[in-house]
């Protein structure tokens, strides 16, 4: 089937947490999806409430591992043939340091005690995948004239408290990634943002966290930042970093952006750096 009656939303990481709500939220708001996740099960659940709903025409689900070589080629492939177009990427995909180290709470991991490949894997998970699929989805929305990047990443203290790594260090480089793609696709119609919850939240990366799950953050903060920030009312809107938390759904969506958002990365850090460019003769 082929559709030109929605924008197409690619959601990576998308059978629990925060892709599930967010798949589920475009769903909902009339946006076709193709919901990937390296799991089939958890894709399997979304298609049952999805036919419930009557979105089974709109949703699209690939089990795919996308650190695996010409996985994001793959999928762009299905996108296409299921839907003829691709116009909204959020990158969610990631891995938790509780999936190597359960009881990481209790006992945090010290860099030292980190292998060498699972540093590579989270680097793997939470840096390459988001350029990998960012990659593939380019060229299309540039043909297109529009396009929505959305990559999840962490808060900023997650990037550098102490028993962090190598998760803060992966995330980080992910956020730095999208400050490149936003200065590189400036003009082109296609915004580069980051959406991240802002503290800790209720999903399975966290399963095993010794707080009291009701007061957790829940992972449907994240609907109502994302509809704007892939609205056309967002077109001017990129280079930026939101905080779920902090979206106030009560105010008008612009003044709940200036609440909620920052610059992304980290641009008064590196502004007293001298760029050669930035002296080199014009002529």
């Amino acid at each position: 089937m082929k559709s030109d009656a929605f924008r197409v939303a690619i959601v990576t990481g998308g059978g629990r947490g925060l892709g599930r709500a967010m798949a589920l939220g475009l769903l909902q708001n009339n946006f076709a999806v193709a919901a990937v996740d390296r799991d089939a099960a958890p894709l399997e659940e979304i298609s049952a409430i999805a036919r419930e709903h009557g979105h089974a025409a709109t949703l699209l689900t690939i089990t795919a591992d996308l650190t695996l070589r010409g996985a994001a080629e793959q999928i762009g492939t299905q996108v296409l043939a299921r839907f003829g177009r691709m116009d909204i990427l959020v990158n969610n995909a990631g891995m938790g340091l509780s999936v190597l180290w359960p009881d990481r709470w209790m006992r945090p991991v010290r860099f030292w005690e980190v292998e060498p490949d699972q540093w590579r894997l989270f680097f793997k998970t939470n840096t390459d995948t988001q350029f990998l699929m960012s990659r593939m989805a380019v060229p299309h929305m540039m043909r297109q004239g529009w396009g929505r990047i959305v990559n999840v990443t962490t808060s900023l203290s997650s990037m550098l408290r102490s028993g962090h790594a190598p998760y803060g260090p992966s995330k980080a480089a992910a956020e730095a990634m999208t400050s490149i793609m936003a200065e590189e696709l400036a003009n082109t119609g296609i915004t580069v943002n980051v959406l991240t919850p802002g503290g800790l939240t209720n999903t399975s990366a966290n399963q095993k966290a010794p707080f009291d799950r009701a007061k957790m953050l829940q992972p449907a903060i994240m609907v109502p930042p994302l509809l704007w920030l892939i609205s056309d009312a967002a077109s001017n809107v990129t280079a930026r970093r939101f905080l779920a938390v902090r979206w106030d759904p009560s105010l008008p969506p612009e003044k709940a952006a200036a609440v909620a958002g920052a610059p992304v990365a980290w641009p008064t850090t590196g502004s007293e750096a001298i760029h050669p460019e930035a002296s080199a003769p014009t002529r």
